[in-house]
């Protein structure tokens, strides 16, 4: 049965990479509109919150990578490199307060927050260490407009859709498991 249910989660995981590399395109390729609704962010936080850590960071660290090496956008340095490590954050993170917190829906909303805080937090470090340490390349305010306020569509999305979906999946699972 273990072996089943790895497969499961490949399986999924699959899914969620695949929509992470399709969903931008909704958004035209235009990257301001892409900085807005942060696109690539859903599918990797659902797969933190339906296969696991492990797998949600692997599909976090791989979905903006293949996407620069394939499509050129995000552009390789900094942005999908730091992206990479966000993303990874937001499936790792989801993936753990998922499975630590208690199965009530008020945590998958705190699951949430948290990810999404600590993986900003983690992209502004990427950020800053890529650009140099120097405040004059990637100052405080770039940090606060790039994960926060140029992002506050995408952040709102993500409130609203992710946790709906997840007591969605969950209750389809249920059913599916009796």
């Amino acid at each position: 049965m273990k072996k089943n249910n790895n497969l499961i989660k490949l399986a999924l995981a699959s899914m969620f990479l695949a929509i992470a590399y399709v969903l931008p395109f909704l958004t035209g390729q235009i990257q301001q509109i892409g900085n807005m609704l942060c696109p690539m962010h859903i599918p990797v936080i659902l797969c933190g919150f339906v296969c696991g850590a492990p797998w949600g960071a692997a599909v976090g660290i791989i979905a903006p990578l293949l996407r620069s090496l394939t499509l050129g956008m995000p552009v390789l340095f900094p942005n999908a490199v730091s992206m990479a490590f966000e993303l990874c954050i937001y499936g790792l993170m989801s993936g753990i307060l998922f499975r630590i917190f208690p199965k009530k829906n008020i945590y998958i909303y705190i699951s949430l927050f948290l990810s999404m805080i600590s993986g900003r937090v983690v992209w502004g470090i990427a950020q800053f260490a890529f650009l140099g340490f120097s405040s004059s390349e990637f100052p405080f305010s770039a940090f606060v407009a790039g994960a926060f306020t140029n992002a506050i569509p995408g952040i709102i999305l993500q409130i609203i859709l992710i946790p709906l979906l997840v007591m969605l999946i969950d209750k389809l699972s249920e059913k599916a498991a009796k």
